[in-house]
């Protein structure tokens, strides 16, 4: 009893609870400064203030290359072999695709019912959707072939392509694996340099409510927070009701394969949720969330093993933003589209949005090249972009959440196969 008033206490007055009391002052902050100086003013204080969430967020993406690389290969080597890293492959990669198809037709089955593009007055800025627009020739299948495979692992780790340091790491570790005792060493010093990394998490997470601040705050001095709410009220409230469905979804099925530990899950996640929200960014959490997922009981080799696949194959949030973005375009265009070519543009999103979650904006990125390929004006992009900061808080979050869910069921289920294939006591 003890033990759990202490957990409550320690939950209320630490990390968490730091991140919202940022959340709040952030907010409150960047309203009162947009309210009282001129827009020039308070572009330039945006600008600086949001020099703490970047400076958070590269502190972060410093750790996540070599702990990506280290836990995963000290993953792998302890699965032992080749059979057991295809069982547990074969499994994610089931998840995440089945995950991503259910948040398509989530954003799908909402964009139809509650058609937020059809009788919409916005104004299209063209300057603006050029940022975005600009990189949608990037979504090629060459492209998207290079971005899987690195040509260098020192060029992947510089630029944090987490898909092509996974890639790199499987490699290293089933050739590790391989050679049995003899790599012992390296794997022990890799083990050993991964907890390293792991602490300084701990110092990393000290800065998180600062750079929530500076996030929140810069976005609030820079937007009219009543004038996006009255403009935007059917796109964000639509979008709203298909974010909370896809997080019942997940919770949900969270609680049919965790039954009562889903609890306990949520309850430790809190925390990366809370950052990610702040953030907009899901790989601000990385580290925080390896940890917590082991805490959890999650075994070590699958947490490496499952978060970084998870962070390029299972964007739950982001991909039923992405149908729903869409549709919501073609709707103010009024460009019909019928029921099988959405089935076929899910499908195309399905499939070129894997891979490219180190892309600045991938959502929007993934979202303008659709429209493109479906013959709706990309300029369209510009129509989400002053709204697409307060989405990409949900996104963030969402896939968050999704990725801990893949990581902790995958995880149960390997433990009820070990304990399957272990001859009982005598």
């Amino acid at each position: 009893m003890q033990v759990t008033e202490t957990k409550k206490k320690s939950f209320l007055s630490g990390l968490t609870g730091q991140i919202i009391v940022a959340m709040i002052l952030g907010a409150a902050l960047g309203i009162i400064l947009h309210n009282s100086i001129s827009p020039e003013a308070a572009q330039s204080f945006s600008a600086k203030i949001k020099m703490l969430a970047t400076i958070f967020i590269r502190l972060v993406q410093m750790i996540i290359s070599p702990l990506v690389f280290t836990t995963l290969v000290v993953g792998i080597a302890k699965l032992g072999d080749i059979k057991t890293v295809g069982r547990v492959g074969g499994k994610a990669l089931g998840w995440f695709f089945t995950a991503s198809f259910i948040s398509l037709l989530i954003g799908l089955f909402y964009v139809n019912i509650l058609e937020p593009g059809v009788g919409i007055k916005l104004h299209v800025d063209m300057a603006t959707a050029s940022e975005v627009t600009g990189k949608t020739t990037s979504l090629s299948f060459e492209n998207f072939v290079e971005h899987i495979v690195p040509k260098s692992i020192f060029e992947a780790m510089a630029t944090n392509e987490i898909l092509q340091i996974v890639i790199f790491s499987i490699f290293f570790g089933l050739a590790a694996a391989s050679l049995g005792s003899t790599v012992k060493p390296v794997i022990n010093a890799l083990d050993k340099t991964s907890h390293i990394v792991l602490k300084m998490v701990n110092y990393v997470m000290n800065f998180a409510p600062i750079g929530v601040f500076g996030a929140i705050a810069g976005v609030f001095a820079i937007r009219d927070a009543e004038e996006l709410v009255i403009t935007y009220f059917k796109f964000f409230g639509s979008f709203l009701i298909g974010i909370s469905t896809l997080w019942v979804v997940l919770i949900a099925v969270g609680y049919i394969f965790l039954k009562g530990r889903m609890t306990e899950l949520l309850r430790r996640i809190i925390g990366p949720l809370a950052i990610a929200f702040g953030t907009t960014s899901s790989e601000a959490v990385f580290p925080k969330l390896t940890e917590e997922l082991e805490d959890f009981g999650v075994k070590d080799k699958i947490v490496s093993f499952m978060l970084p696949l998870g962070y390029s194959f299972n964007l739950d949030g982001s991909m039923m933003y992405m149908t729903f973005a869409s549709i919501f375009i073609a709707q103010f265009y009024g460009v019909h589209l019928d029921l099988g070519t959405q089935m076929v543009m899910l499908l195309v999103l399905m499939l070129t949005s894997k891979g490219i979650a180190g892309v600045p904006r991938a959502s929007l990125v993934v979202v303008a090249a659709t429209c493109g390929m479906f013959k709706i004006p990309v300029e369209g992009i510009a129509l989400i972009l002053p709204i697409d900061h307060f989405c990409d808080m949900f996104r963030s979050a969402t896939n968050v959440l999704g990725n801990a869910l893949a990581t902790s069921v995958v995880g149960q289920w390997e433990d009820d196969k070990e304990t399957e294939t272990t001859p009982e006591n005598v």
